[in-house]
């Protein structure tokens, strides 16, 4: 069984999280994935402090495990919810969108550990310094909010930038990229778009067979006008919102055409006006499955892929 210094600092089985993604990621989820060996992460996304406490309360009754909660920095309750955060002693707060320095005093003497997610080497020598206990590089083959490098790129230069360890995101749903993540420098990779079709994840049927149904060419990028670029499957909506930005609409037009997009593919399974977000490895998913199989598959894979390598070198 593949266990790196990842494992030790958080304490898990299995050196994979799952990703935090808003409208998605609950405490079914979570539990799940953290059941399995890995770390489930609950998506605190624009939700207010309440729901997140309830979420995290579920959570423990379903496991107990360490878990995640992932706080979106930019949400008008980031503030409230960072406390709670704090006061609910999350093992383990993955942050993204802003620099967590003003809630990383609270969060340390809680005990929690503090791993944002990040796009560039810049941004990841500054949260390094501010008190990350570890960093996720994830590239822009990720689905939802990207960067601008691939995760081939990002990662072996944050990990070169760095001293704490690496997570590797963004394009990876199996084995192989599992351990090329590891090849790269990696103590561990993080995962989202393959965990959407877990039985356990609560998102619309229509999601998940989206998802299952992807092609290589299934996702497009909105957004980069309002510096806010997103990876998502091509729908109606999606495509329109592509038009319309082509066609110089201006970012509060475009915001106003998109609010609830990603509530209505997650919740309603609304396929005309939903934003179905998805990575480019949507392709490569196939079936729906338990959350342990899944980390079973990925882990299963990577161990038997470094095997052969390790043949191939010798």
């Amino acid at each position: 069984m593949i266990k790196t210094p990842l494992c030790e600092l958080v304490g898990i089985e299995r050196p994979i999280f799952q990703g935090g993604m808003a409208w998605i990621a609950d405490a079914s989820l979570a539990a799940a994935v953290s059941e399995a060996g890995g770390l489930g992460i609950i998506s605190a996304m624009n939700a207010g402090p309440d729901w997140v406490r309830d979420q995290v309360r579920e959570c423990r009754e379903r496991t107990e495990r360490p878990f995640g909660v992932n706080v979106m920095l930019q949400s008008p309750f980031a503030t409230d919810v960072a406390k709670v955060v704090a006061e609910e002693r999350v093992p383990v707060v993955v942050t993204g969108a802003g620099n967590p320095s003003a809630y990383m005093a609270a969060w340390k003497d809680a005990g929690v550990k503090v791993i944002p997610v990040v796009s560039s080497v810049a941004l990841a020598r500054l949260l390094e310094r501010v008190g990350a206990d570890a960093l996720v590089a994830e590239g822009g083959e990720s689905g939802g909010h990207i960067g601008d490098l691939s995760t081939m790129v990002l990662v072996p230069q944050v990990v070169d930038a760095v001293k704490v360890p690496v997570l590797a995101a963004g394009g990876i749903a199996d084995g192989r990229q599992v351990a090329a993540a590891f090849m790269l420098g990696a103590m561990g990779v993080q995962v989202g778009t393959r965990f959407l079709v877990a039985s356990e994840c609560t998102v619309s049927q229509e999601y998940k067979d989206r998802i299952i149904k992807a092609k290589d060419l299934s996702t497009i990028v909105t957004g980069r006008s309002m510096n806010g670029a997103v990876r998502c499957l091509k729908t109606p909506f999606s495509q329109e919102f592509a038009r319309r930005e082509r066609a110089g609409a201006t970012p509060e037009e475009l915001g106003k055409f998109g609010a609830g997009s990603l509530r209505k593919a997650a919740k309603d399974g609304n396929y005309g006006e939903g934003s179905f977000m998805a990575g480019e490895v949507a392709a490569m998913v196939h079936e729906e499955q338990t959350a342990q199989e899944i980390v079973d598959d990925l882990m299963g894979g990577a161990e038997r892929c470094l095997g052969e390598a390790a043949t191939w070198i010798s």
